[in-house]
């Protein structure tokens, strides 16, 4: 299984491994732009990288909400240019929000953990061991 609906340039494919894929990891369609994510499957885990280059640790929020993972950036900037007198010359004003979400079904949520650096989220999204009731035998009265 892998984690989410989106594939690359229009490619899509009805093997039983990508119906998997987006049946489990399903964007929810809330974002207010998207943001560059790649998803590995590592066997008892999967992980997620997500680039976003100019914002700082603080401006990148995650949350978890009845089974959903929402990644959240907001980034603003002011650059002024004055002239000599203190009065503006130029005065520009930068502000970037991205949002993605991402349900974590099959996920153990209070393992999940996360890093930044160099512009790169890194997420670790261990697998819930599924619960296999075990073999007992019944007497017969």
């Amino acid at each position: 299984m892998a984690m989410y609906t989106m594939v690359p340039f229009g490619r899509r494919s009805d093997s039983l491994f990508d119906r998997m894929e987006r049946d489990f990891w399903k964007d929810t369609g809330t974002n207010i732009s998207s943001f560059p994510t790649d998803i590995r499957d590592e066997g008892d885990k999967f992980t997620l990288s997500a680039e976003l280059p100019g914002f700082n640790k603080e401006d990148i929020h995650l949350s978890l909400d009845g089974g959903v993972l929402t990644i959240t950036a907001q980034h603003e900037e002011t650059v002024e240019k004055k002239n000599g007198k203190g009065g503006y010359l130029c005065r520009e004003r930068h502000y970037g929000s991205y949002q993605r979400s991402f349900s974590v079904s099959g996920i153990r949520e209070d393992a999940i953990s996360a890093s930044y650096e160099n512009g790169v989220l890194k997420l670790t999204l261990p697998k819930d061991t599924p619960v296999v009731p075990a073999a007992r035998q019944i007497n017969i009265q």
